[in-house]
């Protein structure tokens, strides 16, 4: 299906069997480079070739001779290989502005700069097949969702998938992702499958699999900025979601019946609660969902008689419908346009995704393809690509959205991930902010979480739900879903009762609240505060997105990505940065009065009171239920748009830009339709805002790299002023004094 599927996001891819399949220390310098194809080495007994895939991205391939054949690349975006490396008589290969050494007793790989410095050494040792690599001194990040802590030195990490972690009920399910990243280097470990040891002076990476095959990527870069852009290189950029799929989503298990679903549409819409997508869970993991049992493409017909024209009124009020699927293939593999053999193997796309068919055209917006914990990372992969291509075979000019718990790296090309199924505690909460940084540094933005916890516990109160949902609020994924669903309703705690418990009775009087703790009106108006704010802030949040689609920078960003020579930063895993310009400091303990919360250095705001801060230090402010510490750096401009019911309401509202004081800044006002893939043939507009805080001027230039953009009127304020200020923009440039 060619470029749409393979590359969306760009606007423009052991125990070891014996000590004999490692390398030899007889292994001769001068011979390790050569064809792309590889070169003999040890007595003809493997082929190694080492790739310059970039200016900064080095491949490494080791494979045993007579075994060479095609090695399947799961992750990386489908490129032509360039020749190997060529060296010296003495086993230096140039590369860029590097040399590449190589030494033979033991085995080794250096990469040396210009100033000579080795800025990163891989190893291999022949007794125990492990991998070693340097590390360094400063902090390790990555290796997948669902590890802890954000700086994994001095852990070891088995890569185990799924829900099978140990971990599962705090930091959630495990996306395994065996990348390694530090200041100035990454190592990813293609090929084969293995554990990592990171608690020692240098990192280890021991294969559990046997394979004749070694492929090892190191990356390096001066600043984090530009490592996670090669990893985007390698791995694929981004998608760009719909519009709609960054509003609220309100996920269901057990329902009661049409009316009951159809009437919960309009207490949304009555009750000024904004919302974009209704989710319904499969039967199977409830005793009435939407379908007649897992791996069922059945409407159930008590709760959906008529699918169509439900989904028709549900459409008409603004609602997008997600369904939850179960069951693929074990061995899921290839495209759902394939032909030939394809249409006669079970397991194949082609045949598993037409079972779709029929559900799709009663009017469904996405999908939640659950489970898969079995699938092997390449299966994963293929279910994620199977969404999106296969969404496109219906429409095929809008874009699609899936809600995955599996993935590998090259998912953020297709699908969307949350963490599973985590318990309903604070620990929980608290684990999940940095789960969520962890997650957008292995190079997939779109991430959320059950808002409130999977599973309750005693915890489970309407505080911690509060609190989770405006975590939530700043996440891109936004939904809430839960066991006890009725309770992660934002009217949930002042129904009086909290509906169907969906687990064992005498359990659910242990854990759940007492019917005297469900008269609360306070938390529908909290929610709906911050579901208030997240669609005034869409403009921002839609900007930072396609920022994201075009460079690989994660949405939520772990500090240490803007301010890498801060060594404070690094270690903040309970705070981050929300798109370029805002800090989130969720909090994240029961009964909090105050919040104390890291800021980097320079000029800071406080959002809600405006109260202007200096950096480099910790900051205490005062925190009541209704607050969430929300923090602007200076120079930011950052767009708002009207309080919406959903992401396409339209407005004739102006859009406010809010300065905030204190540094010069600069800001990308991006905007398209929001739906489909116009925007790759130049249907966008860029809009590039500055602040001049000398002059006090803020000036609006149209990027010449999409459409001049129609003449508008803007508002704008001074973060703390009471009064904005409208001013119009015309022929693609304004400019105001303020």
């Amino acid at each position: 299906m060619g470029e749409r599927f393979s590359r969306r996001a760009v606007l423009g891819g052991l125990a070891l069997e014996t000590a004999n399949l490692l390398f030899s220390r007889q292994i001769n310098a001068a011979q390790i480079f050569g064809a792309a194809q590889g070169v003999p080495a040890v007595g003809n007994t493997h082929l190694l070739t080492v790739v310059a895939v970039s200016a900064k991205t080095l491949r490494l391939r080791v494979i045993q001779q007579g075994k060479q054949g095609p090695v399947e690349e799961v992750g990386i975006v489908p490129r032509k290989w360039p020749e190997a490396l060529a060296t010296d008589e003495s086993g230096v290969a140039a590369w860029g502005n590097f040399k590449v050494h190589l030494e033979e007793k033991p085995w080794c790989m250096s990469i040396v700069d210009a100033q000579g410095t080795v800025r990163q050494q891989v190893k291999l040792e022949p007794s125990t097949g492990a991998i070693h690599f340097d590390v360094g001194d400063g902090p390790l990040f990555g290796l997948g969702e669902g590890g802890h802590p954000l700086n994994r030195r001095g852990t070891t990490d088995a890569m185990i998938n799924g829900q099978h972690s140990p971990a599962l009920a705090t930091y959630g399910a495990r996306v395994p992702i065996p990348l390694v990243m530090s200041a100035g280097w990454g190592i990813f470990f293609a090929h084969p499958w293995g554990t990592f040891d990171l608690s020692g002076a240098e990192g280890s990476f021991l294969p559990t699999e046997e394979t004749p095959t070694r492929d090892i990527f190191v990356m390096l870069a001066d600043t984090p900025t530009e490592l996670l852009r090669e990893w985007a290189e390698l791995t694929g950029y981004p998608h760009m979601p719909p519009l709609w799929a960054l509003g609220y989503q309100q996920s269901h298990r057990t329902l009661a019946s049409r009316e009951a679903v159809l009437a919960e549409t309009k207490r949304f819409r009555d009750s000024k609660l904004p919302c974009d997508a209704m989710i319904y869970l499969g039967t199977g993991f409830c005793p009435a969902g939407w379908n007649t049992g897992h791996g069922s493409f059945t409407f159930n017909p008590t709760i959906f008689p008529d699918p169509a024209k439900m989904f028709d009124e549900m459409h008409a009020e603004h609602f997008k419908v997600v369904l939850h699927v179960v069951s693929c293939p074990e061995d899921l593999h290839g495209e759902v346009g394939d032909t030939g053999a394809a249409l006669d193997d079970p397991s194949s796309a082609a045949v598993y995704w037409p079972k779709h068919h029929e559900v799709w055209k009663a009017g469904v917006d996405g999908w939640w393809p659950d489970e898969g914990d079995e699938l092997r990372p390449a299966s994963r992969l293929a279910r994620n690509r199977m969404y999106w291509e296969g969404s496109q075979l219906f429409l095929p000019n809008v874009r699609p959205f899936s809600l995955h718990r599996n993935g590998y790296a090259g998912t953020q090309r297709y699908a969307w991930l949350w963490s599973g199924d985590i318990l309903s505690t604070w620990k929980t909460l608290a684990a999940q902010v940095m789960v969520g940084i962890t997650v957008g540094l292995c190079g997939i933005p779109y991430w959320g979480t059950d808002t409130g916890g999977f599973v309750p516990t005693k915890e489970f109160t309407a505080e911690l739900f509060v609190r989770w949902f405006q975590f939530s609020a700043f996440c891109p994924l936004f939904r809430c879903h839960g066991r006890t669903w009725m309770l992660r309703l934002p009217w949930g705690w002042d129904m009086g009762t909290y509906g169907p418990a969906e687990f064992d009775t005498q359990f659910a009087a242990s854990t759940l609240p007492k019917p005297e703790d469900l008269h609360n009106i306070a938390v529908e108006k909290i929610c709906r505060s911050y579901l208030n704010l997240r669609y005034q802030l869409l403009p921002y949040l839609y900007s930072a997105v396609a920022e994201t689609h075009a460079t690989g920078l994660p949405l939520m960003r772990t500090l240490w990505i803007a301010y890498p020579q801060d060594a404070k930063a690094a270690t903040v895993e309970d705070a981050y940065l929300w798109g370029d310009s805002m800090l989130v400091a969720p909090v994240l303990e029961a009964g909090a009065t105050h919040r104390t919360t890291y800021l980097p250095q320079g000029v800071w705001w406080d959002y809600w009171n405006n109260e202007r801060l200096t950096g480099s230090a910790e900051v205490t402010r005062e925190v009541t239920l209704e607050t969430m510490p929300l923090y602007v750096k200076a120079g930011a401009i950052v767009p708002m748009g009207p309080v919406k019911q959903h992401t396409g309401e339209a407005s004739s509202e102006p859009l406010l830009l809010r300065v905030y004081p204190g540094a010069d800044g600069t800001a990308i006002l991006y905007e398209d339709d929001g739906v489909s893939f116009d925007y790759q043939n130049g249907a966008f507009t860029r809009i590039v805002c500055s602040w001049n805080d000398g002059s006090r001027t803020l000036s609006l230039k149209a990027d010449t790299k999409g459409r001049l953009p129609e003449a508008r009127t803007f508002a704008v304020e001074i973060a703390g002023s009471a009064k904005s200020r409208r001013f119009a923009m015309s022929g693609g440039h304004a400019s105001v004094e303020l």
